[in-house]
């Protein structure tokens, strides 16, 4: 099985056209530019269908645990 483009799983751009940034989950990568990094920082509900089981409940200090 090939291995998949590289592109952002947000706005989909590939490696040719902006800069990704490698993450794994589950044993799986994927890739973000830095414009949508923010996202999964602050936002990570927003890509929660992306990553089943992902918990995205915020902790007592306001960050994702």
């Amino acid at each position: 099985m090939p291995e998949p483009t590289p592109q952002c799983l947000i706005c989909e751009r590939t490696d040719d056209a902006v800069p990704l940034l490698t993450l794994t989950y589950q044993g799986k990568s994927y890739w973000v530019c830095p414009q949508h990094l923010p996202v999964l920082i602050h936002k990570p509900h927003q890509v929660a269908h992306i990553f089943p089981g992902m918990d995205t409940e915020e902790g007592p200090s306001g960050h994702s645990h």
